[in-house]
């Protein structure tokens, strides 16, 4: 135990807690893939239309993860067309999800990125900066 804080493991989350109070998650696995808040993801959805299935890939950058064990959701936020910035919740233990690509990590020191939807594309962009 260094300085009161004791982590711990749960449901593939690294989380710390001081007092047996959760802080807040930075890091979570999704589909076996270890996913942290500022990460450039591609998330792989099953789309059903009436017969048809077919596959949509939403790519954007992870703001946020939140809740406790089957309820956690994430935050994943990208630029669309004209400018214009779409942000998507995602449950963390979905069928609907078929797979998650981690293009780029990201290198942040807050476990909330709300301060990125006030930032032009090229600050968010300096947070992955590194190429896996």
């Amino acid at each position: 135990m260094l300085g009161g804080v004791i982590p711990s493991e749960v449901e593939g989350s690294l989380h710390f807690s001081r007092d047996d109070k959760l802080i807040m998650a930075i890091s979570v696995n999704i589909k076996d893939t270890l996913t942290h808040v500022g990460d450039l993801v591609r998330i792989h959805t099953k789309i059903v239309e009436g017969e048809k299935e077919r596959t949509q890939i939403f790519e954007g950058l992870v703001l946020s993860i939140r809740g406790r064990d089957d309820n956690r959701t994430f935050t994943v936020r990208k630029i669309a067309a004209g400018g214009i910035g779409v942000e998507r919740v995602f449950p963390i233990v979905s069928p609907w999800i078929t797979k998650v690509e981690v293009k780029k990590t990201g290198h942040v020191r807050r476990a909330k990125l709300t301060y990125v939807r006030t930032q032009s594309t090229r600050q968010v962009s300096q947070i992955t900066h590194k190429s896996i």
